[in-house]
């Protein structure tokens, strides 16, 4: 099988900088010149944009450096949005995920928070588990698990670590980011405990998914992730992986391999041909390809296809 993963990338040279979630901003000035006295944060990418906006409600204009529908991975960075950067009043970012954004957060050195932290404080073993040493031909561990967004208790810590950051910038509004930042955790608990309940008696816990981008989610309710590639949804399958997937396939008795929206379907549906099985969508969040769904509609539809690939009672 010599076909592999291509992205659906949307140009960012098509684009004029950040779509931003709450208002429109010009690719040559900050969100702050049109939106007064708002503060101006700049977000990676979506996960991070959502968790902004929620925790700065109004008092916020927040933008995403990665534009709408584009995978994030590889984000590359006009002079524009590298400029962008330094002239925000904030800006939340991941640090290891986007090297782009790294390079420019280190040149133009704004007020940041990295959210790589207050993320994984919750399980330091957790980065053991998931930063694997490449042990099968062709077949990338390598790379520190990044989608810690997945797991909604660390979207939660994430989301009080940009409030008490928004705080030090605008002190004025630092009870309404709490309180903000404290009804999202409250959301973000009731999401947990849908994943709890839903995923808790299923006929098989195994998931096969077009790359290895739910360690995370596996971790926090039980479930264990066969990839087709590694962290790295770029990297190209090795047959003897595919014989791996093909053995897990049999073996468990998947019958489901879930695609993604931003990544060519087609290995997986070759795959899945061969095997008699059918395809779905697992949705990393990575981006939002539905602007009329957010983070909690997503994750909500996520649940529904995992208990429906993993007969769940």
């Amino acid at each position: 099988m010599q076909l592999r993963f291509r992205r659906a990338l949307v140009p960012i040279s098509a684009l004029a900088l950040a779509l931003p979630l709450a208002a429109c901003g010009d690719g040559g000035g900050t969100a702050s010149d049109a939106a007064g006295d708002t503060v101006d944060v700049l977000a990676s990418f979506y996960p991070l944009q959502y968790l902004t906006q929620r925790v700065g409600g109004d008092a916020v204009t927040v933008s995403s450096l990665t534009p709408a529908g584009a995978e994030p991975h590889d984000l590359e960075l006009s002079p524009a949005q590298v400029a962008s950067v330094g002239r925000a009043d904030l800006v939340v970012y991941l640090s290891g995920f986007q090297p782009a954004v790294d390079t420019a957060v280190t040149e133009a050195a704004p007020t940041a928070i990295d959210v790589a932290g207050a993320a994984r404080l919750r399980d330091a073993a957790h980065e053991e588990e998931h930063d694997h040493e490449g042990e099968e031909e062709g077949h990338d561990h390598g790379t520190l698990d990044p989608h810690f967004w997945l797991d909604p208790i660390r979207m939660a810590d994430a989301a009080d670590a940009v409030a008490a950051q928004l705080s030090e910038v605008d002190p004025d509004g630092a009870a309404d980011f709490e309180a903000n930042a404290a009804t999202l955790r409250t959301e973000l608990e009731g999401l947990d405990g849908s994943y709890r309940t839903g995923l808790a008696q299923c006929e098989t816990t195994t998931i096969v998914v077009a790359h290895e981008a739910y360690g995370y989610l596996a971790t926090a309710y039980g479930l264990e992730q066969e990839g087709i590639s590694g962290i790295d949804p770029d990297a190209e399958p090795s047959p003897a992986r595919l014989r791996e997937i093909e053995q897990v396939v049999r073996d468990t008795g998947v019958n489901i391999i879930f695609t993604e929206s931003l990544i060519d379907p087609r290995v997986a549906e070759v795959l899945a041909g061969d095997l008699g099985i059918t395809t779905g969508v697992l949705d990393p969040l990575e981006n939002q390809a539905d602007p009329e769904a957010d983070y909690l509609d997503v994750m909500e539809s996520n649940l529904a296809s995992l208990r429906d690939a993993l007969t769940c009672a």
